[in-house]
């Protein structure tokens, strides 16, 4: 009966751990999806943001086509 408690507790741990402490986003759209790939690319981190302000070397060679993209379907 205990090890039905442990098992929850170690799935809530691995969930928080894997969000960055955060609760699970839920109803992602479009515009979500992509301000996490965005803030992927700026922190290294799907739930983190930046206000640093000027951007990393690596997101200068991002591109404005893919997210102007998502909008044309």
């Amino acid at each position: 009966m205990h090890m039905f408690g442990v098992a929850g507790t170690g799935m809530s741990a691995a969930k928080l751990l894997r969000e960055g402490g955060n609760k699970p986003r839920v109803h992602r759209d479009a515009w979500d999806k992509m301000m996490m790939e965005r803030d992927m690319r700026l922190t290294k981190e799907y739930r983190k943001q930046s206000d640093e302000p000027i951007a990393p070397e690596d997101f200068k060679t991002s591109s404005v086509w893919r997210a102007s993209r998502i909008w044309d379907d």
